[in-house]
């Protein structure tokens, strides 16, 4: 070999340029002007930089490590228990809740307290209001033979046939009168007669008209409910504010995602007001038309206690009747809470 051609071959390898492709597999290497640079992806686990000069056999690497995150469980794999700062919150905030619920029960409390000694200390004739003890005991002796049960559960099925069939004929009723003009200007003077006329004062012609039987009980409920949740309603999307209305409309909204969209979510609160007053009327206004005219439920058994001089069983039928009442509105409440979730709680 002569020395011409050694120092060509020496000049030719040390000149050479040389590609490092070292990116992951979505990778791109482009080679500009002899230098070689390899881009990673956004995505993938580690982040590739190579960069390759052409002067020279030397390359420098540097790997960037991506921030990982925690893979998610799958739908079906078990919950990780609680870690213990979030038990230390729970055991933290444990008083003040117990104090919450002492200062809500207070009231009841003192008020059983108070006709516990009442009767006991000859405040009051024990005769006609006996102790509280002796009521629960009575209620218990009611319950245990199941009269209790059987008289509940005449007056729940009239109650909640009653109120369920308001609930159906009333709400559908008042979103049309109320979004509809000339609904409203025809019904109007025909709901203004009959929603001042109350609904005990017309029991007897629904006893006269429909009999004793189960068909008067629950049509006089049926009555009852229906008009406070006919007036909310129409009050609920008469009220729908104007604001909402403008912007829906500047959208092209046609009528019916109109309402579906803006003015039934928004008229929820409202009504919801109505159905609690009929869920207390259902109750309150069977428990008086069973009084007439019925051989079953809560009403029956107190008016009959009444007769008996029974006075602890009808202090126990008018007990059940109040928490039925609670347990019932408590229910209203959770589904209009559950329907009305989009609203924003007010500050404070």
């Amino acid at each position: 070999m002569s020395p011409a051609l050694g120092t060509n071959a020496a000049t030719s390898t040390s000149t050479s340029t040389s590609t490092n492709t070292n990116t992951n597999t979505n990778g791109v290497a482009r080679t500009l002007g002899g230098t070689t640079t390899g881009t990673a992806a956004p995505t993938g686990t580690t982040r590739t930089t190579t960069t390759t000069t052409t002067t020279g056999t030397s390359t420098r690497a540097r790997s960037l490590p991506a921030p990982v995150r925690s893979p998610e469980p799958p739908p079906g794999a078990p919950r990780r228990p609680r870690s213990p700062a979030s038990f230390r919150r729970a055991v933290r905030r444990l008083p003040s809740l117990l104090l919450r619920g002492a200062v809500k029960s207070a009231a009841v409390v003192a008020l059983l307290l108070l006709w516990e000694s009442a009767p006991r200390l000859n405040l009051v004739d024990r005769t006609f209001l006996p102790p509280f003890s002796e009521v629960v005991g009575a209620w218990w002796d009611l319950a245990a033979d199941g009269r209790l049960a059987d008289h509940t559960g005449a007056s729940l099925a009239r109650s909640f046939s009653g109120f369920g069939l308001a609930v159906a004929v009333a709400v559908p009723l008042g979103l049309l009168i109320g979004w509809y003009r000339p609904v409203a200007d025809l019904l109007g003077p025909l709901l203004e007669v009959f929603r001042n006329t109350a609904a005990l004062a017309l029991l007897p012609v629904f006893v006269l008209l429909l009999g004793i039987g189960e068909t008067s009980k629950i049509s006089i409920v049926v009555y009852a409910c229906t008009w406070p949740i006919l007036l909310n309603t129409i009050s609920a999307v008469r009220n729908v504010d104007p604001t909402l209305l403008r912007l829906a409309r500047s959208m092209d909204l046609s009528a019916p995602r109109l309402f579906q969209k803006v003015i039934l979510p928004s008229s929820v609160p409202v009504m919801f007001t109505g159905i609690r007053l009929a869920g207390a009327a259902s109750i309150l206004v069977l428990v008086a038309a069973e009084m007439i005219g019925a051989k079953a439920g809560l009403g029956y058994l107190i008016n009959s206690s009444q007769y008996n001089f029974a006075i602890p069983q009808m202090y126990a039928g008018i007990l059940t009747i109040s928490a039925i009442g609670v347990a019932f509105n408590q229910v209203l409440v959770t589904v209009e809470r559950r329907l009305s979730s989009w609203r924003v709680p007010a500050a404070g």
